[in-house]
């Protein structure tokens, strides 16, 4: 087994665990990184950190309750509860863009000199290197366990490394040439990269909760198993579907001759649903049946009555 598999294998509560160690971890290399420095470029990079230890933290809480099972007051089950984490992750990203806003202005008209750059950017670089392997590993099992919440926090931790690359080469330069306005600048930047993505993942998690149709390959995935059963007797239309969390949803009408008895259509529809959530994991198929000679229009107020 490859170490990508390895990765994908395991589950989403685990890999949030683990954000969390990372992100206490990350916390102190850069607050280490900026108190040795004084650099405030570095300090955005560690205030971001700190959105990343509240983000795992209540990713792991919505993922434990998306996995609770279905009950009577919520029949279909507590999916979507992982898309209040993407935007709950993507807010916090947003305030913090604001706070290193904060920070990072008045030292335009204050700079300050940066000390000790050598030790500050190691601590820096080390910190990466270890949030990156974690996104990777992350997005491989996101995608396996198709988790929104796990998608969310990876990343997120994605832009927290692209983030910490821009500020070490800018803390360089600072070091190189001495002018001391690049380090606020560099903030700046910072601030309005994740205020960008935040905004990606609030938008991402609002599509969610409003009943979005299924990813383009599950459809193709889903059309595929209905041509299988397709038949001058047998056809299908009306075919809706929509994602909640990590499940997957189809409703579609089924048209057969009228004369078969309902034991013989009953059948035929088990094995359509079967193949269908064989094809697609998490797959939830309703069929209803109805005679070759029969349509549905749900548009015409005649139909509904």
């Amino acid at each position: 087994m490859s170490l990508a598999d390895r990765a994908s294998a395991i589950p989403p509560q685990t890999w949030l665990r683990v954000s969390v160690v990372v992100a206490v971890l990350t916390i102190a290399l850069k607050t280490l990184a900026w108190w040795f420095t004084g650099s405030v470029g570095l300090l955005s990079d560690a205030m971001e950190s700190l959105v990343n230890l509240a983000s795992a933290a209540f990713a792991l809480l919505m993922v434990r309750v998306a996995q609770q099972p279905a009950d009577a007051e919520h029949p279909y089950g507590h999916h979507k509860a992982e898309y209040f984490s993407s935007a709950f992750e993507g807010l916090a990203i947003m305030v913090a863009s604001v706070a290193i806003l904060w920070a990072a202005i008045p030292r335009f008209f204050d700079p300050q000199p940066l000390d000790q750059l050598g030790i500050g950017l190691a601590l820096s670089v080390l910190s990466s290197a270890v949030i990156g392997a974690l996104a990777w590993a992350m997005l491989k099992s996101a995608a396996r366990h198709r988790s929104m919440a796990l998608e969310g926090d990876a990343r997120h931790l994605l832009t927290d490394v692209w983030t910490s690359a821009g500020v070490v080469i800018g803390v360089g330069l600072v070091a190189l040439t001495g002018w001391l306005w690049l380090d606020p600048a560099i903030a700046v930047a910072v601030a309005l990269n994740i205020l960008r993505e935040g905004g990606r993942l609030v938008w991402r998690s609002s599509q969610g909760l409003m009943d979005k149709r299924v990813e383009r390959g599950v459809l193709l995935e889903i059309e595929k198993v209905l041509k299988e059963f397709e038949h001058p007797t047998i056809r299908f239309d009306h075919i809706t579907t929509r994602r909640s969390g990590s499940r997957r949803f189809v409703d579609l009408h089924m048209h057969m001759p009228a004369h078969w008895t309902l034991r013989r259509a009953a059948a035929v529809r088990a094995s359509v649903e079967q193949a269908l959530m064989s094809a697609v994991p998490g797959l939830r198929a309703t069929i209803q049946l109805l005679p070759s000679d029969v349509e549905a229009h749900f548009e015409d107020e005649e139909d509904l009555i």
